[in-house]
C-alpha cells in the first residue's frame, strides 16, 4: 500500500468565514477592480469594472434583503442560473446572511430541481429567468419548505438587465441595520456549513455534499500560496480570469472564491458560442476548463488549418510543440528543435495564444483526464496546462501540477496538508482538511465513502510514483472484466480516441465479453470540414451521410490504432461502430461537467453493443 503526503506550509484560520475576504478587500483596497461584469447588449456591450468597495456594498444590500425576507441562519438558499456576475453576488450575499448556498445546474430538469430543492430543504431559490421559473413551478406543490422564488430576469432576454431579484432584495432590505447583518455575517466559523453541492452523478440520484467554510479555507489557503504564478503574476497585466464553466460545479466555485480572496479580477461568461472573442476582449492571465474544451481548441485549430490548405504546416507545428515540451522534461533541447520551435512560434503558436486573449500563460484543467499528448502540445505553444484532480467531496483539488513541479500526464502531487494512499485494490484514498463532512441525511453513503481512519474513498483507480505524482488510470466501477478475466480501464483508450479531430465521444465496452469494442460519435463540424477538404459530398447531416465512407472509417481506425498502442493486446479494441448522432448533456448522455453517463449510453445503445458481438 503506497502512501504519500505533503506537509502543511501555511497557517490555516481557526476562526472567521469566507465573507471576511470581501470585507478585507474593501477595507484594504477599496478602489481595486475585483470583478468585471458585462453590461449593455449588441455593439454597446462592454466590460464594467466592479471595485472591492462596490462589491461589498452590493453584497450587503442583497444580504439585507434575504434577512428581511425571513431567511434564517443555516437556511438553504438555492441558485439556479448560468455563470454570470449575479451568481457570485448572490452566493456571497447568502453567506453574509448566515445561510447556506445550494447550487443547481441551469440545465437541470424539473425532476432534478425538485429532488435537490426537496432534499436540501431549501427555503428560497434565486432563478435566472422564466424558463427556470417554469420548471420550478411545475414541481413546487410538493416543496413545503420553499417560501421564496426570485428571478434575476423578467424575460428570457433579460430585459431588465438581469437586476430583477437584485433590485427586489435591495429594496426589501432597507430597514435591516448594519449591526444586525454584521452579527449574522460573523456568526459562522470554519466548522459551519457553507454550501451543499449535489454531485451531478453518472449513476443514481445526486447526493448532497456538506462542505464547510473551513473546507474552502483549507483548499484555498494552500492553493493560493502554491500557485503565485496564477494569483500573483510578476509583471505584465494584473491577474484576471474569465469563468465560463458552470458555477454549480465545485471546480468553478473554488476558483471564484480564490479570486475574491486573492483580488484576481473575475469575469463571467455563459456565451460559449462566442467564447473566443469574449476571451480576446477580457484578456485573462489564466483560465480553467475541462479537457473537452482543450480538445476542442486543438481540433478546431487543426480543422481550420486543413481547410485553409495549411494542414501539413499545422501538423508539423504540433509535433514540434510536443517534441519541445518533452525535451524540456529531459533538460536537453537540440539546436535543430529550437530552430523549428522558433519558426513555428512566429507562424503558428502566437496566433493560437491570441485566441485566449494574448495574455494567458497558464490554464488549469480538471474534471477528467487531459491526455499526455494535449498537455505537451499546449505547453509547447506557450500555454502551460496545470492538470489537477479532485472531486466535489474534496472541495475541488486534492492534487495539482505546479509550474515548478510538473509531470505532464499526471495530476500532480498532493496539496500541502493532504495525504493520498493507494489501497490494495488500486483505489485512490485521500485524507486532509478539504475532505467533506459527509452526505446530507445519508449516513450509510457517508460511512461507505469515509472509513474509520478518516480516509475518503474516491472510487478512482490510481498510481503514485516515488516523487508523489499521482496518475489516475480509471474509475473503480468502470473497470471492465472480459470473458477471459482481463481487467481493462476504459479511460485510457477513450481519451486517446477522443483526441482525434473527427471524434466527439467514445465509449469502450466489453464487460464479460470475449474482446474489447467501442462506440464512437463524431463531431459534425469537423466532419463537414474534412468532407470539404476531401472533396466529398455531405448534406445537412454530414455524419449520417459519411459515417460509412471508407476514407472516414479509415480515419477513425487510425484513432483506434493509436489508442491500442497504449495498451496490451488483450486490452486493445478489436471492433468499433460509428453512431449517427452525438451524445450531449441535453440528450442526457453527458453530465453538466461533460462526463459520460456510461449507464445511460449502455442502456440506450444496447442493440449497437450487441451487434458488435454477433
Amino acid at each position: 500500500m503506497r502512501e504519500f503526503s505533503t506537509p502543511l506550509t501555511v497557517d490555516l484560520p481557526t476562526s472567521g468565514n469566507l465573507t471576511d475576504d470581501v470585507v478585507r478587500n474593501a477595507a484594504e483596497a477599496p478602489d481595486v477592480a475585483v470583478l468585471s461584469r458585462r453590461v449593455g447588449s449588441g455593439e454597446d456591450a462592454r466590460w464594467e469594472d466592479v471595485t472591492a468597495a462596490q462589491f461589498l456594498a452590493e453584497v450587503v444590500a442583497v444580504a439585507k434583503g434575504l434577512v428581511a425576507a425571513g431567511i434564517e441562519p443555516g437556511d438553504r438558499v438555492a441558485i439556479l442560473s448560468r455563470t454570470r456576475y449575479e451568481w457570485t453576488l448572490v452566493d456571497y450575499a447568502i453567506w453574509f446572511a448566515g445561510a447556506v448556498t445550494v447550487p443547481i445546474y441551469e440545465t437541470s430538469s424539473a425532476e432534478q430541481i425538485e429532488w435537490i430543492l426537496r432534499d436540501s430543504g431549501a427555503a428560497a431559490v434565486v432563478a435566472e429567468g422564466p424558463a427556470h421559473l417554469a420548471r420550478i413551478a411545475s414541481v413546487r406543490s410538493g416543496l413545503d419548505d420553499l417560501r421564496h422564488v426570485w428571478s434575476l430576469e423578467v424575460d428570457d432576454q433579460g430585459a431588465d438587465g438581469g437586476r430583477g431579484a437584485i433590485d427586489v432584495l435591495t429594496r426589501l432590505g432597507d430597514d435591516v441595520s448594519d449591526a444586525d447583518l454584521e452579527a449574522r455575517r460573523t456568526a459562522a466559523g470554519p466548522d459551519d456549513l457553507a454550501t451543499l453541492i449535489y454531485t451531478s452523478g453518472t449513476t443514481g440520484r445526486p447526493k448532497g455534499c456538506l462542505l464547510t467554510h473551513g473546507n474552502f479555507q483549507t483548499e484555498l489557503g494552500v492553493a493560493v500560496a502554491e500557485l503565485p504564478e496564477l494569483f500573483e503574476p510578476a509583471g505584465g497585466e494584473p491577474p484576471a480570469t474569465l469563468l465560463f464553466l458552470p458555477l454549480a460545479h465545485v471546480f468553478a466555485r473554488i476558483i471564484q472564491v480564490g479570486c475574491i480572496q486573492a483580488r484576481v479580477r473575475l469575469g463571467h461568461s455563459a456565451d460559449i458560442a462566442n467564447l473566443v472573442p469574449t476571451l480576446q476582449e477580457f484578456r485573462p492571465t489564466f483560465v480553467l476548463a475541462v479537457p473537452r474544451v482543450f480538445e476542442k481548441v486543438f481540433n478546431t485549430a487543426s480543422q481550420r488549418a486543413t481547410a485553409d490548405g495549411r494542414g501539413k504546416i499545422f501538423d508539423k507545428a504540433a509535433e514540434t510543440a510536443i517534441a519541445w515540451s518533452r525535451a524540456q522534461d529531459k533538460g536537453r533541447v537540440s539546436l535543430a528543435l529550437r530552430a523549428r520551435h522558433a519558426l513555428f512560434e512566429r507562424l503558428v503558436y502566437g496566433k493560437l495564444r491570441q485566441a485566449l486573449g494574448g495574455a494567458c500563460e497558464y490554464a488549469v484543467s480538471g474534471g477528467a483526464p487531459l491526455g499526455e499528448r494535449l498537455g505537451h502540445f499546449f505547453r509547447g505553444i506557450g500555454l502551460t496546462i496545470l492538470e489537477g484532480y479532485g472531486l466535489t467531496e474534496t472541495t475541488a483539488a486534492i492534487t495539482v501540477n505546479l509550474p515548478t513541479a510538473q509531470k505532464v500526464g499526471t495530476v500532480g502531487r498532493p496539496l500541502p496538508g493532504t495525504a493520498v494512499r493507494i489501497a490494495d485494490d488500486g483505489e485512490l484514498l485521500v485524507r486532509g482538511g478539504t475532505v467533506f463532512h459527509g452526505y446530507r441525511d445519508n449516513e450509510e453513503a457517508t460511512a461507505e465513502a469515509i472509513d474509520a481512519e478518516g480516509w475518503f474513498h474516491t472510487g478512482d483507480i490510481g498510481e503514485v510514483d516515488d516523487e508523489g505524482f499521482v496518475r489516475i488510470t480509471g474509475r473503480k466501477k468502470e473497470i471492465l472484466v472480459t470473458a477471459g478475466g482481463k481487467n481493462v480501464a476504459p479511460a485510457v483508450l477513450e481519451d486517446r480516441i477522443r483526441a482525434h479531430a473527427l471524434v466527439s465521444q467514445a465509449l469502450v465496452v466489453g464487460d464479460r465479453q470475449p474482446f474489447i469494442a467501442a462506440l464512437i460519435t463524431l463531431d459534425p463540424e469537423a466532419v463537414a470540414v474534412w468532407a470539404e477538404v476531401k472533396g466529398k459530398q455531405a448534406g445537412k447531416d454530414p455524419v449520417a451521410d459519411l459515417m460509412r465512407d471508407p476514407d472516414l472509417v479509415a480515419e477513425i481506425q487510425a484513432a483506434v490504432d493509436d489508442a491500442n498502442s497504449a495498451v496490451s493486446k488483450a486490452e486493445a479494441i478489436r471492433k468499433f461502430t460509428i453512431l449517427p448522432i452525438d451524445w450531449t448533456e441535453e440528450g442526457g448522455q453527458l453530465t453538466p461537467s461533460l462526463k459520460l453517463r456510461r449507464n445511460v449510453v449502455v442502456r440506450e445503445c444496447k442493440d449497437e453493443i450487441a451487434a458488435l458481438y454477433e
